[in-house]
């Protein structure tokens, strides 16, 4: 048997108790397959369990290399959930559904420009004045009679469900920041790449134009002022629950991705800080709630939007998506009184109805909802009182008290769709978001959406939603042209956050990789030398495991060296470790997601699947094995990064590996060729040390061999074609820094280059070397120098090129700034 027959047999059995079917979205009440499916049956029936769990482990993969991630609200940002069964529509079905999503989108706007303008429905009384009023949601800074915006939403999402008899219901709208349209064009990559055939066979609505119609309407929804707009997406930051949806879209989009301190305001206009000096910007795509969004007239204290955003949107002087006040659509307790305004505003019936509501504002809707507490949701009209725990009798005294603030909603079936779990597959509720952009003169859903199952871990899932075509020469989102954008070349934007991050994402790229080595060498000596430790081996082994106690703020000796190495490779709290490293590189790549290539998340997947491996499998070989993985996916970065625009960010990141490279390599010899051990000790730590720093098989070539410290140092510090040595590493910044919009050649970053270039053609290799006792004085004071004016030539490229003032970092040998 197949997975779908299977499954058709199962949903098909009678229920005991005689208890109500919920519509199910692939098996029709005889058994056949609904009309959508029908059309897939070919390709879909002969997909057994074992078929759906190999593509389920596709698709796990896939996300992994695109590094989707979804955060759940007060947890650490986990993997996006991607069930392999899709949510099929016939064309037929989704037509009228279209319809209805278009003209509640228009009657949201019109609802929009009556609330902040003459405000008709409040004063004729359709509108109860408590349902707005009492709503977080509704700015009264925004309210004015001569609000002229005629059509203030351009972009709104809807949450749908369907009722025993198959019958779409709306379960909530979004406008103010609607979120997901991002996911729901992963979802469909991911989908098309583990099912070719099934997609291929679909016909289905493509994505892109959609996406592409989104970017014209932003473009063009400029004030008038604006002949080549700039148009910016605005993020609470990578902390953010949907911070993957947000730097998807203005990654496709083509827009920076900003915070709100990349943003201030000046002359009554928003402007973005690049390079030094401002930038007007035109349009604002929110994703920062409103009551964020301006820290002088909304929340005091806020960090994440503009002070003085509201100002700027009276003036004119700035569109923002979806407008401020958007938020008040989002009140369920409006529900009951949609039909009513869409027949004043619209002069027509609602074609798409909500679920049913009950405002407890109204007397005969609050007894209905206190003499039916069982059968239905109460919630708060904003979601600013949690009532999940509360039982009936602390519900009634919250109505009583203040009933303009609740609603009860009468809870749907809900549909039910096959969903892979570890059991097998099995039915599930399924809810159905869409989107719809008003695009030129009229409103334009999405052909498709985002579908999400509650899977029995409580975890929610999402599906991919095929809309098949009714034929195959249909356009695309029913989109056969694109309205004409502008081909002027947008100005290039880099703000100095992003210049930071960008700086950051090199030095711990390079931070890992150093360390990463420094393992590795330092482990292949341990297997050979570990049960000798009072030989010449045992000894240069010790020094090693000196060097990475320094690197990494611990001083572990040669004792439990496996624990130590699996520490170094996993512990991310561990100062210094690759896991930390690792993880901080992540980070400072998610801040930049907007600015990289989708390559750079494979990355991250080799190093996550290596660090599985290493935290599976307990033997000694499986340390090397999972640290030469974990090097293969840092190294890879190098090349995702070769390919980049030589444009400032690029040129920070470079800039910020040959810094840490420095660094990493001063203390390095700091740690091993400071004191003199003995000539076999000092042979064997000094061929550790190439090894470690990748220069050993170049020293073979020139040295025959021969390993001594004066070779040793001269291609470490001063041979410039050596790309590991100290003289490439300030050649390289100096190129870099030259290149930056800043740079005069008289900046004190580039001062400072100056003077170690200086010291570092200086410098005797001959006088280094010399001993003095056990120790080389001349080289620990030239080493311990150069740390400190490279972390100072850091501070003073961090002070000039990025955004506020440094936060210290612990870097266990020091303290360093990011």
């Amino acid at each position: 048997m197949t997975a779908l027959r299977d499954y058709s047999a199962a949903v098909t059995q009678p229920t005991l108790g005689g208890g109500a079917v919920p519509y199910d979205e692939v098996v029709a009440p005889d058994g056949g397959l609904r009309p959508g499916w029908r059309m897939l049956a070919e390709g879909a029936i002969q997909l057994t369990e074992a078929d759906l769990r190999r593509v389920g482990g596709d698709i796990e993969r896939f996300l992994a290399n695109d590094g989707v991630t979804y955060t759940v609200p007060e947890h650490d940002p986990g993997p996006w959930r991607l069930d392999p069964v899709p949510l099929v529509l016939d064309a037929a079905e989704w037509a009228p559904l279209e319809v209805g999503l278009a003209q509640r989108a228009e009657l949201l706007n019109a609802i929009l420009v009556d609330l902040y303008g003459p405000q008709r429905l409040l004063s004729s009384g359709v509108l109860p004045p408590a349902v707005v009023f009492a709503h977080e949601g509704f700015l009264r800074v925004s309210a004015r009679a001569s609000a002229g915006d005629p059509h203030p939403l351009l972009l709104s999402a809807a949450d749908l469900g369907r009722n025993a008899a198959g019958e779409w219901r709306v379960l909530a709208d979004r406008a103010q920041a609607p979120s997901g349209i991002g996911y729901a064009m992963e979802n469909r990559r991911v989908i098309s790449r583990v099912m070719p055939e099934l997609y291929r066979q679909a016909g289905l609505h493509r994505m892109a134009p959609f996406f592409q119609a989104l970017r014209a309407t932003l473009i063009d929804s400029a004030p008038e002022h604006a002949p080549n707009p700039r148009v910016v997406v605005l993020s609470p930051g990578t902390l953010s629950e949907t911070a993957y949806d947000q730097a998807f879209v203005a990654s496709s989009l083509g827009f920076p991705l900003v915070e709100g301190s990349d943003l201030v305001m000046r002359d009554g206009a928003v402007w973005m800080r690049v390079f030094g000096r401002l930038e007007r910007v035109d349009v604002i795509l929110r994703r920062v709630d409103a009551a964020w969004s301006d820290s002088l007239e909304l929340r005091k204290g806020s960090q994440l939007g503009v002070a003085g955003l509201s100002e700027a949107v009276r003036r004119g002087s700035v569109r923002v998506v979806n407008g401020l006040g958007a938020g008040v659509l989002e009140n369920p307790g409006l529900l009951p009184y949609l039909s009513a305004m869409c027949e004043q505003l619209l002069d027509e019936p609602l074609r798409l109805p909500s679920v049913q509501t009950y405002w407890t504002g109204d007397e005969r809707s609050m007894a209905y909802v206190l003499d039916h507490l069982d059968g239905l949701a109460v919630r708060s009209i904003d979601q600013s009182v949690d009532l999940e725990h509360h039982g009936p009798d602390r519900l009634r005294e919250l109505i009583r008290a203040e009933p303009h603030r609740y609603v009860g909603q009468e809870l749907l079936p809900l549909s039910q769709s096959p969903t892979l779990d570890p059991r097998g597959v099995h039915p599930q509720t399924v809810t159905l978001r869409t989107f719809t952009l008003r695009y030129g003169s009229t409103y334009r859903p999405l052909v498709g959406g985002l579908a999400t199952v509650m899977t029995d871990d409580r975890v929610p899932s999402s599906k991919d939603v095929w809309v098949l075509k009714a034929s195959p020469d249909d356009p695309d989102q029913g989109l056969p042209d694109v309205l004409p954008l502008t081909d002027v070349r947008a100005p290039a934007a880099m703000v100095p956050r992003v210049l930071e991050d960008m700086f950051w994402f090199g030095r711990y790229a390079e931070r890992a990789e150093d360390m990463l080595r420094l393992v590795l060498t330092a482990h292949a000596s341990a297997e050979d030398f570990r049960s000798r430790p009072h030989t010449a081996g045992g000894a240069s082994l010790a020094v090693l495991m000196s060097a990475i106690g320094r690197l990494s703020g611990s001083r572990h000796g040669t004792e439990q060296l496996d624990e130590n190495f699996r520490s170094l490779l996993l512990d991310a709290h561990r100062p210094g470790s690759v896991a930390q490293s690792i993880s901080a590189l992540r980070d400072a790549a998610q801040s930049v997601r907007d600015q990289l290539s989708p390559d750079t998340w494979q990355a991250f997947s080799w190093t996550e699947r290596a660090s599985a491996h290493l935290s599976t499998y307990h033997y000694s070989h499986q340390v090397a094995e999972s640290a030469a993985q974990m090097l293969t996916g840092v190294l890879s970065l190098q090349g995702v990064t070769a390919n980049m625009m030589r444009d400032p960010g690029w040129r920070m990141i470079c800039a910020g590996r040959a810094v840490e490279r420095g660094l990493q390599l001063c203390h390095l010899l700091s740690a091993t060729t400071t004191v003199r051990r003995g000539i076999d000790i000092d042979r064997d730590v000094n061929t550790a040390v190439l090894a470690a720093t990748e220069s050993a098989v170049t020293h073979r070539r020139r040295y025959r061999g021969y390993v001594r410290l004066t070779g040793v140092l001269e291609l470490l510090l001063t041979d410039a074609d050596n790309p590991r040595s100290l003289a490439s590493g300030i050649d390289e910044m100096r190129q870099h820094l030259a290149a930056m919009p800043e740079s005069t050649g008289s900046t004190r970053p580039e001062r400072l280059l100056d003077d170690l270039l200086d010291e570092l053609e200086r410098v005797d290799i001959a006088a280094l070397t010399a001993i003095e006792g056990e120790r080389r004085p001349h080289l620990d004071r030239f080493l311990t120098g150069y740390i400190g004016q490279l972390t100072r030539f850091a501070d003073a490229v961090g002070e000039m090129h990025f955004a506020g003032s440094p936060v210290p970092r612990s870097f266990g040998f020091a303290t360093v700034t990011e």
